[in-house]
């Protein structure tokens, strides 16, 4: 008989699948041959082809709505990719680079197991999950929304994996915007937080000494930083982000119920850990995961 007692926290469930789903997603960015279906694409440079593939469920949208949507980069590097990009190729050749190079990437780290039932029923339940997901107030994530499923079962993975963490992404900038704290304000704070170092920040989000350093001279105005460290006022803050963007993602799997979201898991996990063992993904990175904690769990 379940009890109360062992039902799993659905925002705990959350998170444990965002561990899960984000590698899955992040090969987009990180992977060779999504950069390489960017590049065929004619996009110059990493970043018009990162700015492409991930706007391109907006349409052309400009600098303006991405990065009010995206949060924490530079309006300066978002203006230098678009809407310039478009002029290379429009949105829909951007999905198509976007969606053939994740699969071509994850079937590369899965080998046999990517034709495997284990991922065409993670990839069911993924997607059940993401298009049940409530749309008010996301809007990244209702862009991809409104794409069609893929039929190929690893595709709709890489796809219900990609919708998932945009959902998530959209709350968890509604839960800093609630809480005061600017996107680029939010990344010196993740960094103290956990001790990334800055250098990531300054490669992968424009960071230099000046700025870094009038971010990190505000926080601690605020009293969120003290010492160079978190103070006490700092890690409830952050804590109380991270609980609201939990419970914010956990309605993603209100669909699946607590058997299928633990089937889910179970299943995600090998997966998982196949794509992060291929060494593509950096564990300091910007995303907000950090896989240097519990890196054995996937």
């Amino acid at each position: 008989m379940t009890t109360p007692a062992s039902i799993p926290d659905p925002a705990d469930v959350a998170r444990d699948l965002w561990r899960l789903l984000e590698p899955i997603h992040a090969v987009v960015y990180f992977a060779p041959e999504p950069v390489e279906e960017f590049r065929a694409m004619g996009y110059r440079g990493y970043w018009m082809g990162y700015f492409a593939g991930r706007a391109a469920p907006l349409g052309p949208a400009g600098a303006d709505v991405v990065h009010a949507l995206f949060y924490n980069f530079s309006y300066e590097r978002v203006s230098r990719a678009l809407p310039a990009a478009w002029s290379f190729a429009p949105p829909e050749k951007a999905l198509h680079a976007r969606l053939r190079g994740s699969v071509a990437a994850l079937g590369r780290a899965l080998g046999p197991a990517a034709d495997g039932p284990e991922v065409a029923r993670a990839a069911q339940l993924a997607m059940r999950a993401a298009r049940s997901a409530p749309l008010e107030g996301r809007a990244l994530f209702a862009a991809n929304h409104s794409l069609p499923v893929p039929e190929e079962p690893l595709a709709q993975l890489w796809q219900a994996a990609t919708l998932l963490r945009e959902h998530r992404g959209d709350g968890h900038v509604a839960a800093l915007a609630a809480a005061g704290i600017g996107g680029r304000e939010s990344h010196v704070l993740q960094a103290t937080a956990r001790g990334i170092p800055r250098e990531v920040y300054t490669v992968a989000r424009d960071f230099d000494e000046d700025e870094w350093t009038e971010r990190r001279d505000t926080l601690t105005a605020r009293g969120l930083i003290e010492d160079g460290r978190l103070s006490r006022r700092g890690q409830q803050v952050t804590a109380e982000v991270e609980a609201r963007t939990d419970r914010l993602a956990a309605t993603a799997y209100d669909a699946l119920g607590t058997e299928e979201t633990g089937e889910l898991l179970r299943l995600l996990r090998p997966l998982t850990r196949a794509v992060l063992q291929e060494g593509d993904i950096p564990l300091d990175n910007p995303m907000g995961l950090d896989l240097r904690e519990d890196s054995g769990r996937p």
